[in-house]
């Protein structure tokens, strides 16, 4: 009996147009497409005339699906997989597929397409030579936060994708942790209302604030500079913070002042508030 394998297509991440002809032949040639979101993926079959077999493939029956697509690709089928938009496996269920179909020798085969990522990277200017993506950001403040903070010290253009409901807050919480830095938020890629907003971290956390963003959005914040607070001492930074809280200003309210002043990272500050309020 014939094996069969996995096709891991990736689909255009806004505009139809943006799909390789291998895709198209996989779509239309395989047994069955599993698909992140069927609705999504029938757009684009209704654009191509493609008739190919729909089964679901997501977050809520991963667990389930996984085995038997994995069993029908033993049997000798050949399954394309497609998420909403891009490369599956990429921040999406697809990745439990592949490593299912890896850890029982199966037969993987990448067909390789439209990347919200190096399109965002790309479009946004900042420096290319190495980057880093981080997928979505923690949910909750300080955990976001932390995240960030153990980044502060890598040379590379960061980039996260991010919901259009949360981009502000966690643009908000990249200001509090590098906010001198140079920042870009990119949304609807390839699409008729396509957004490329460039600024300052602080600068752009601030445009963004009360915005109703609409389409998936990516986050991109440029490397550290050699200066970015190499020259500020500890000192300096304890004088700063004893002056606003003489003046009356809270803990709180001077950490983030002199974040903002200064671009040093938040937890350094944070301590040496510490220290002056003893």
């Amino acid at each position: 009996m014939e094996t069969g394998q996995l096709l891991v297509c990736a689909t255009p991440i806004g505009n139809l147009g943006d799909v390789t002809l291998r895709v198209l032949d996989a779509l239309r040639d395989a047994d069955v497409v599993a698909a992140e979101d069927t609705r999504v993926t029938r757009k684009l079959f209704a654009r191509y005339e493609i008739d190919t077999t729909l089964l679901t493939y997501h977050a809520h029956n991963v667990d389930r699906r996984t085995p038997e697509l994995v069993d029908r690709i033993v049997a000798g089928e050949v399954i394309a997989l497609v998420s909403d938009a891009g490369t599956p496996g990429v921040s999406d269920p697809g990745a439990h597929l592949v490593d299912a179909c890896i850890d029982a020798d199966l037969p993987v085969d990448v067909l390789p397409g439209a990347s919200a990522i190096t399109t965002a990277l790309v479009a946004s200017g900042l420096p290319t030579y190495a980057f880093y993506f981080g997928g979505f950001l923690p949910r909750k403040q300080g955990d976001r936060r932390r995240r960030l903070e153990t980044l502060l010290d890598l040379d590379a253009t960061l980039l996260f994708y991010e919901s259009p409901r949360r981009a502000a807050a966690t643009m908000a919480s990249i200001a509090e942790v590098m906010p001198s830095r140079q920042a870009v938020m990119a949304r609807e890629l390839t699409k008729m209302h396509q957004e490329v907003a460039r600024a300052c971290v602080a600068d752009l956390a601030q445009q963004l604030e009360g915005r109703e963003l609409k389409g998936e959005v990516v986050l991109v914040i440029g490397p550290p500079t050699e200066s970015e607070h190499d020259e500020i001492t500890d000192g300096e930074l304890e004088r700063m913070l004893q002056e606003r809280m003489t003046s009356g200003d809270s803990r709180k309210d001077a950490v983030r002042d002199v974040v903002a002043e200064t671009g040093v990272p938040r937890n350094r500050v944070y301590e040496l508030a510490l220290a002056v309020s003893e």
